[in-house]
């Protein structure tokens, strides 16, 4: 290899364990922004509102000025810290309640909002009162409060292809914000996706660029109100941010916060579709995207931030970061990043960052490296937004006409809208002899983990970032699709059973099975193939099972993408892409159940917004290109006007066996990968890891999400020593015995915390009392504590396990005290460096 391919490789390995991917300057490209449409200014500032930005402007200090452009995490940063260090905003993230606790009810946020203003604008010597301003991602409805309104994710609402509707939703979820003091939303999404690979697919509208650019404008009129009309930022209304300027969608095979390789005109033409109508609208925030084009990070981009966001595209409001996101601009980190304030960030998202931020800042704007040009410029967005959006001139939050009105949180009329949005977002694929929609007489038996399961049917960003470690009781205002549906059927005098494991006790006419994805979000749900893999290894069994007893199958596939799912496609005689409706499951029988009286109540109206594969290997191509042959096209959706006949589908995806290790990984970026499952386990049973954090059952060992690189990119395991623990990965039985003729070794990539006070066993388990295990005791107790490292065991070393048939890759046990964070854990054909320490 040349010394050019090594620097190649190193770059790109080094980027990968960083989370993300870092390209050679050699393939950079030039922005040309005459080639981008020119729009008219925004002008959101009327003279009046310009000359009280230039008197605040004026009379602030530069420490002052500094603050602005700082955002910090409330589980980060108390009230009093404003006093020291005069911040322009605050944000709740994924996993950060009031008091650190994710299901604080309402008057919790509504009093954290009232604390943190207060200290804003209290009168002390040298302060310039500016109100806070307090941002919240309220992607699908206020989504961070239980009780609230929770719409339909983005992939459903672009299958509803109704830009009224979204205008509506946009009405909603404002209002429920406003509820609870919070000033602005990190949404909507624009992005354009075009590998659903992505884990943030069902955040987009769709995979074409004409849908996105009719939605936006929608959205951000409902969220903001109108622009020029007496609603525009009243009461009810909150700042919008679109986002994420820009490719987010469009990365190499759908990798997260990774680099997109498509050309200046795509950009344009697909990938910015929906922000001219956004800025048009009086979008008033724009979010930068983590991710780069052609190896320049976004947060960095001046030629795309300045000369063509504010400069063509007219924007005059102000541009925010990701989380953290200067920490992946190189000769940045989390704590100093002058190049993304020079390429025209105007306030940098630093949730637990921000104290040494501000301070680094400061000293960059007092040393000249970012100019007081460049700051003034910015702290003027700012204040501007703070202006046309009201701060300056609404009372404290509590005090707001809209504050406080608790009722508001899924009032029937929000709720109706919900509900009105699942009809429209559901796609019906497959309606054999015309199945549905079902009698309302009938016995139905409603099964599946999917059933009666809000939180599935909620799926990401909803309480908790990832939407994991939630239950039924969170969403007291919610309706699970089998509650729906038993409403429906007995209202027409039917009888509706559940049971999880479709077993029953009265033979049902017709047997509905809900299954599909379990929750999760960004990157954590990245995925190499787009083979539809059960966390339930005997869902399909008991489809089959169910269509052996000849009793009819109708499936409600619940998922944040299209997926290759033929076996359960050919097993069905209906089949009903759902996406993730969100609290309203009775939308879903109103579409599925006839009326008492026999009539059709509503009819399938939505259509596909995403093709849907034909095999589990995406091939790039989209509507109107050469070749296109998906399974189901864009658009497709058949209604109970129309008869068509599926004919059986081929049950192979198209992939190798190793493509279906999710990329020869177990477990990745935090989160366990495909079908695999981590588990926490002690003498009194297992925990299987779905929320931020859990212990085994008797609390010897306690899992703990924490960052890396990235938000939540990790766990912390701490074994407290009080008797043997173990964590595992546990899955679907895989055959990696050609893996192991290969000398393939697996790999876990770890920080030690505490060294281990007892033996350390890692075993590869293949079943009931069938295994093999090594004693990586003294590898761990040699690595350096606090230090990523890399603890690569040959496949051979657990010769003694069936390979043909394992179902843990890793169980680390232990009965002392032991610390260790991971992030990845995989296979690695390159054995290089690999151990086999005694068992």
């Amino acid at each position: 290899m040349n010394s050019s391919k090594r620097l190649r490789s190193a770059l790109i390995v080094a980027g990968a364990l960083l989370g993300f991917c870092t390209v050679p300057a050699l393939s950079r490209v030039a922005v040309t922004a005459e080639k981008w449409p020119a729009q008219p200014r925004q002008n959101l500032a009327s003279p009046a509102i310009a000359a009280r930005v230039d008197t605040l402007l004026a009379s602030m200090s530069t420490e002052e000025k500094v603050g602005q452009l700082i955002q910090a995490d409330i589980s980060t940063i108390t009230p009093a810290d404003l006093r020291t260090y005069p911040l322009g905003s605050i944000l709740a993230g994924g996993n950060s309640g009031p008091g650190d606790d994710d299901r604080a009810p309402a008057l919790a946020w509504l009093a954290v909002a009232d604390e943190f203003h207060r200290v804003s604008v209290e009168t002390r010597p040298g302060h310039v009162p500016v109100p806070v301003l307090f941002g919240i991602d309220a992607v699908h409805g206020n989504n961070n409060v239980p009780g609230a309104t929770i719409f339909p994710h983005n992939i459903g609402l672009g299958a509803a292809r109704d830009p009224d509707l979204l205008r509506r939703i946009g009405e909603v979820t404002a209002d429920e914000v406003a509820v609870i003091g919070a000033d602005w939303t990190f949404a909507p999404t624009l992005a354009v996706v075009r590998d659903t690979r992505w884990g943030r697919s069902y955040e987009g509208y769709g995979e074409e660029p004409s849908l996105v650019r009719a939605y936006a404008a929608a959205i951000i009129e409902g969220l903001q109100g109108r622009r020029n009309t007496r609603d525009f930022l009243a009461d009810g209304h909150i700042v919008a941010t679109a986002k994420h300027f820009i490719g987010d969608g469009g990365t190499r095979n759908g990798r997260d916060q990774d680099d997109a390789k498509v050309t200046e005109q795509e950009l344009i033409e697909i990938h910015g579709a929906g922000y001219a109508p956004a800025i048009k609208a009086g979008a008033l925030t724009v979010m930068a995207s983590y991710n780069s084009w052609h190896g320049i990070k976004m947060t960095a981009n001046k030629a795309l931030l300045t000369d063509v966001l504010k400069g063509r595209l007219g924007f005059d409001g102000f541009v925010v970061g990701d989380w953290n996101a200067q920490s992946q601009v190189p000769g940045c980190t989390r704590y100093s990043c002058a190049a993304a304030f020079n390429a025209g960030i105007d306030m940098l998202m630093a949730p637990d960052s921000w104290k040494r931020l501000y301070e680094n800042t400061l000293a960059q704007v007092r040393s000249g490296e970012i100019p007081m040009a460049r700051i003034d410029d910015a702290v003027r967005r700012v204040l501007t937004v703070k202006q046309v959006a009201g701060l300056f001139d609404r009372d404290r939050p509590s005090e707001r006409v809209d504050a406080g009105k608790f009722d508001h949180l899924a009032a029937p009329a929000h709720r109706a809208v919900a509900r009105e949005a699942v009809r429209k977002s559901l796609v019906l694929l497959k309606n054999e002899n015309n199945l549905l929609p079902l009698r309302a007489k009938s016995s139905v038996l409603v099964t599946g983990d999917g059933a009666d399961n809000i939180p599935k049917q909620a799926g990401g960003w909803t309480i908790s970032w990832q939407g994991t470690g939630n239950r039924n009781e969170d969403f007291p205002q919610a309706t699970s699709i089998y509650q729906g549906l038993r409403q429906a059927i007995e209202a027409g005098g039917g009888r509706a059973e559940h049971s999880a494991d479709g077993t029953f006790q009265t033979r049902p006419d017709v047997a509905i099975v809900v299954f599909g994805e379990d929750p999760y979000a960004e990157y954590q749900g990245d995925r190499e193939t787009l083979e539809y893999l059960p966390s339930n290894e005997h869902e399909l069994a008991m489809m089959r099972s169910l269509k052996a007893q000849g009793i009819p199958v109708v499936a409600l596939f619940l998922s944040g993408r299209p997926l290759w799912v033929n076996p359960q496609l050919n097993l069905a005689d209906a089949f009903v892409a759902a996406w993730l409706p969100g609290s309203e499951g009775g939308g879903i029988a109103d579409l599925l159940v006839r009326a008492p009286d026999g009539a059709v109540r509503y009819d399938f109206t939505g259509r596909l917004s995403y093709s849907w594969p034909r095999t589990a290997m995406p091939d790039g191509k989209h509507r109107g290109d050469v070749g296109y042959d998906p399974l189901f096209p864009v658009g497709f959706g058949l209604t109970y006007k129309q008869s068509a006949t599926l004919a059986s589908l081929p049950e192979e995806p198209g992939v190798s066996q190793v493509a279906r290790l999710d990329h020869h990984a177990f477990f990745r970026r935090g989160r366990a990968a495909g079908s695999w499952s981590l588990y926490a386990v002690d003498a009194h049973g297992e925990e299987r890891v779905t929320a931020t954090r859990q212990t085994s059952p008797a609390r010897i060992v306690d899992v703990h999400s924490v960052d890396a690189q990235a938000q939540e990119d990790a766990k912390q395991v701490t074994w407290n020593g009080d008797g043997e623990g173990s964590v595992w990965v546990e899955g679907r039985a895989f055959d990696l015995r050609l893996a192991a003729h290969d000398g393939a070794a697996v790999t876990l990539r770890y920080r030690l915390d505490a060294a281990p006070t007892d033996r350390v066993k890692w075993t590869v388990s293949c079943g009931k009392s069938c295994g093999a295990s090594v004693d990586v005791t003294d590898a761990l107790r040699n690595a350096p504590p606090g230090e990523w490292a890399t603890l690569k065991l040959k496949l051979d070393c657990f010769a003694g396990a069936d390979l043909a048939k394992v179902e843990r890759p890793m169980d680390l046990t232990t009965s002392g005290k032991f610390g260790l964070t991971f992030t990845d854990l995989k296979l690695d054909n390159d054995a290089g460096g690999a151990i086999c320490p005694a068992s």
